[in-house]
């Protein structure tokens, strides 16, 4: 059972291991999608065209900011820039 906490909780993380806002939109909005696909295909509930496509659009969004995240790393004061 402690598996799929942590397995909840790390999807909800970023590159660098911190809750993020991005993830959990993302995994609303997925969770939204499949429950309006659910309605449509086994209750017949009509689900608009429009809201699918906002649905997936904002899911393809947060994935492709996932991808072009960076993984900042700490440096100490000696490192850094001047």
């Amino acid at each position: 059972m402690e598996s799929k906490s942590n397995f909840f909780k790390d999807i909800l993380r970023d590159k660098n291991g911190y809750f993020s806002l991005r993830e959990l939109v993302v995994a609303l909005f997925v969770l939204a999608s499949i429950i309006a696909w659910i309605a449509t295909q086994f209750f017949n509930k009509p689900v608009p065209e429009f809201i699918f496509y906002a649905f997936m659009s904002i899911i393809g969004a947060g994935c492709f900011g996932y991808s072009i995240e960076r993984k900042t790393f700490k440096t100490t004061k000696d490192e850094q820039p001047s």
